[in-house]
């Protein structure tokens, strides 16, 4: 038998292990977003200090030369206000993939950064589109569906949680003549691929916890009654 010393030092030690492990996991997860969001702004300062616009490596639909812009165009901004404006849900909700979908996170991050600069070099207008913009979207998209069709409890409430940081952005997917700048098809296709992705990958990654409740066998119940049975069975003996 374990004394009870020896009880409180193993549950002691399993506490300092799980904070162990959530600490770990949550520097993890921030690993790729701290990169992402250092690698803009130093392309943003190194355009104010050297003077230079580097919109051209953005995606120009159906041109050879917007190919680029499939890898390039997430990272350019066409100013601090579009860049501040994109920093910190861009931080956020990739921290909250790569914390909450450890195991699938990285391939879905690129999924859906490929996937949507393709489409927009497909179909959008002919223009220079630059920004995270469209990644947002997808990331929004990806962890507010995905949490609902995998029904689970964490899942969800990160859905809810999302919806009510960012449930503003769907007006965003719409043509906007009053402010044409904007890349309302990076949006869009963002969203799409944010939501294809979540019904693709809903098997992987973490899945709703299912509690089965296991019966005891009959011959269980036998062992325990035995006593009970047998002294039943010498009393009978004895009225005999």
């Amino acid at each position: 038998m374990l004394s009870k010393a020896s009880v409180i030092y193993f549950r002691f030690a399993k506490i300092i292990l799980t904070m162990n492990t959530e600490k770990r996991k949550l520097i993890n997860s921030i690993i790729v977003p701290t990169a992402i969001v250092l690698i803009i702004w130093l392309i943003k300062l190194g355009e104010i200090i050297f003077n230079i616009n580097l919109g051209f490596l953005g995606i120009y639909p159906l041109k050879a030369e917007g190919l680029w812009g499939i890898i390039c165009s997430p990272l350019l901004h066409s100013d601090l206000n579009h860049l501040y404006a994109n920093t910190i849900p861009l931080f956020v909700l990739s921290a909250a993939l790569f914390y909450f979908y450890e195991e699938i996170a990285l391939k879905i991050f690129i999924y859906i950064y490929l996937t949507t600069d393709v489409w927009v070099w497909i179909i959008a207008r002919a223009a220079w589109h630059i920004g995270a913009s469209g990644l947002i979207y997808g990331l929004f998209s990806f962890i507010f569906v995905s949490g609902i069709l995998r029904k689970h409890n964490r899942l969800m409430a990160l859905s809810m949680f999302v919806i009510f940081l960012y449930g503003g952005l769907i007006w965003g997917i719409f043509p906007n003549n009053f402010q044409q700048e904007i890349s309302w098809e990076s949006h869009l296709m963002g969203l799409i691929a944010g939501l294809i992705f979540a019904f693709y990958f809903k098997d992987e990654g973490p899945q709703k916890v299912e509690y089965q409740w296991v019966e005891d066998e009959d011959e269980d119940d036998d062992y325990y009654m035995q006593p009970f049975v047998e002294e039943e069975e010498e009393k009978n003996k004895e009225v005999n």
